[in-house]
């Protein structure tokens, strides 16, 4: 894909820049696998708020997307290449030999009318999803399963991919997105490739109300508030904050560790953002 800018006609188009979506085909979703999406503005099942600043937004469609990749051996031919409005990513429709039509993550590089196939001594090229154990070292790959089986959970956002740094017995030893190294079971499944639309992290909104069209609010500073409202709040004109950094509900915001213990966290080599090597 490609970036345009805009003539500085108003003061929000003078730095916003956009997609040029030429890699899409221009066709209608396919409506077998549009289904309705019901807003939550960041509630939850029991109506509490557990994602501030979220609501409003443009009206969408769910499209289902495949994340399991469970057409074992059946070949799949790329029909379309299509915008989903929920994600960054691009999305393909695939035609399956059978005649059954599901959506993939569109890897980069992948055109009309290529084929895709799921099994474990498929060629390794762009959009055909393998075991880690089948994939050889160096690849770039997306879409990867946490635990064999259960759907590919990590590497779904444009222009991201993981890395297969080293095998290590029955276990296969990734470089993931964000810096960290960690183990997976030679089991679990990934697509290979590195997914598309990678300018996506260079486009500039330009204006609030694009940011508002996505489902986001507008988000007031700590200091702005009452004490009753936010630790930083209070005082008469501007004030420094008096303590350490916290999040209205009194706890500390940087540099405190939030993580539970985990099971999953003997598998983490080397964590991100730190320089130290989990034993």
């Amino acid at each position: 894909m490609g970036l345009k800018t805009y003539k500085p006609t108003s003061p929000g188009r003078r730095f916003m820049s956009g997609a040029t979506f030429e890699e899409l085909t221009g066709v209608a979703p396919e409506k077998s696998l549009l289904v309705p999406l019901k807003k939550k503005a960041g509630r939850n099942s029991r109506g509490v708020i557990t994602v501030r600043h979220r609501g409003g937004g443009s009206k969408r469609k769910l499209r289902l997307i495949d994340f399991k990749r469970d057409k074992i051996t059946v070949p799949g031919k790329v029909a379309s290449i299509e915008y989903d409005p929920n994600r960054a990513a691009r999305i393909a429709l695939i035609h399956y030999a059978d005649g059954e039509k599901r959506y993939i993550l569109a890897p980069l590089d992948i055109k009309l009318g290529d084929t895709v196939q799921t099994g474990e001594d498929v060629d390794i090229k762009p959009g055909n999803a393998l075991p880690l154990e089948s994939i050889p070292v160096g690849t770039l790959v997306h879409n990867v399963e946490f635990e064999p089986g259960k759907g590919g959970k990590l590497v779904h956002s444009a222009g991201s991919s993981a890395q297969i740094i080293s095998k290590e017995g029955k276990y296969v030893v990734l470089k993931l997105p964000s810096g960290e190294l960690r183990k997976f079971h030679q089991k679990c499944w990934a697509t290979v490739g590195q997914i598309g639309n990678v300018d996506h992290e260079n486009i500039n909104l330009g204006k609030a109300g694009k940011r508002r069209w996505s489902g986001w609010r507008p988000t007031v500073r700590g200091s702005a508030m009452t004490p009753r409202d936010h630790p930083h709040g209070g005082g008469e004109g501007r004030n420094p904050r008096g303590m350490n950094p916290k999040t209205p509900w009194g706890k500390p915001a940087l540099g405190a560790k939030t993580r539970r213990r985990k099971t999953s966290d003997k598998m983490i080599l080397k964590r991100r953002r730190e320089n130290v090597t989990v034993a």
